[in-house]
């Protein structure tokens, strides 16, 4: 899980969470993706390249242009990892009940 951690890292980081929100509906161009946020085009490149490395997105060739789109398989280790911190957080809250000692409802007569 530790490479859902470093994906984690690289995600947060607000430009590239723009990024990989816009993503969600499909693919698109820097140029696309360059509208969606305060920076410039050959910035929004350099955190695309990051995002890639990571294996977050990948992109193809339409024409002249890159189209970039989201990465599952990538995508699907960060929702595991997270999914087990759910769990561990669910499995601790339920044991916590358990160990509470139960006190009478109001209202309710023995």
């Amino acid at each position: 899980m530790t490479n859902a951690k470093s994906l984690l890292a690289i995600i947060a980081e607000p430009t590239r969470l723009v990024l990989v929100d816009a993503l969600r509906d499909g693919p698109l161009t820097v140029g696309d993706l360059a509208a969606r946020v305060p920076v410039t085009r050959s910035a929004v490149s350099q955190h695309l390249k990051v995002l890639k490395d990571a294996g977050v997105v990948d992109d193809r060739a339409e024409g002249t242009r890159r189209l970039y789109h989201l990465q599952a398989q990538t995508l699907g280790e960060v929702r595991a990892y997270i999914d087990a911190l759910w769990d561990d957080a669910l499995g601790s809250f339920a044991a916590d009940v358990a160990r509470a000692p139960r006190r009478p409802r109001k209202g309710k007569r023995s």
